[in-house]
């Protein structure tokens, strides 16, 4: 079964991580590696403290199928780790690459948007980098996208970025299909009809 890295920073949002983590482990046996810089523990937004399997340092795609970057607020900030080299590999490579939220924008600083069909936030949060160049080919869609080993999402998408993640891991499963499509139920209108 593949290996994903799941790179995990300081205030990173449980929320993105989860769904792609507990159904890649949980239902389709791809082995789950945690990652962070230096290493070190992370504390999630909502307080879950995470002790990482390895040093972001250390990641390279020679046994690592896939590297999902989850969302948080250090990729807003001076202190966001350059994810340059890493990218770079993974891409070269040709493994699985997701960003879900700010983690579209750690994957815009590397320069790989350009022609390549993403979604994040909103454009204008991804011009925010300078290395930026992918204008023209962002979607403004509430879903995640996936352009061959690519994939993107803004924050509100999680359920289908840990789908396109899967898919682009080549463990995607009808039976894992039809789990994530049950997801969908959860905004059918009437789910929201008044009790009387």
């Amino acid at each position: 079964m593949p290996k994903l890295a799941v790179l995990l920073t300081d205030a990173f949002a449980d929320w993105e991580a989860a769904p792609l983590m507990a159904a890649a482990r949980g239902y389709l046996g791809v082995e789950i590696v945690t990652v962070s810089p230096g290493g070190t523990p992370v504390t999630s937004m909502g307080g879950l403290r995470i002790t990482p399997d390895m040093a972001l340092e250390t990641l390279t795609p020679d046994e690592i199928d896939g590297l999902a970057i989850i969302g948080g607020m250090i990729w807003e900030t001076a202190a966001a780790p350059d994810l340059g080299p890493v990218v770079l590999a993974f891409r070269r490579a040709n493994r699985a690459i997701g960003g879900i939220c700010a983690g579209t924008l750690a994957i815009a600083r590397t320069g790989i948007l350009r022609g390549v069909t993403h979604t994040s936030n909103s454009k204008a949060f991804l011009s925010t980098s300078e290395h930026y160049h992918g204008h023209s080919s962002y979607l403004d869609v509430p879903f995640a996208v996936r352009d061959g080993h690519l994939v993107t999402a803004s924050g509100m998408a999680p359920v289908s970025f840990a789908r396109e993640m899967l898919v682009a891991l080549g463990a995607m499963t009808d039976e894992a299909s039809d789990y994530f499509a049950q997801f969908a139920d959860e905004h059918c209108p009437t789910a929201y009809r008044k009790a009387s």
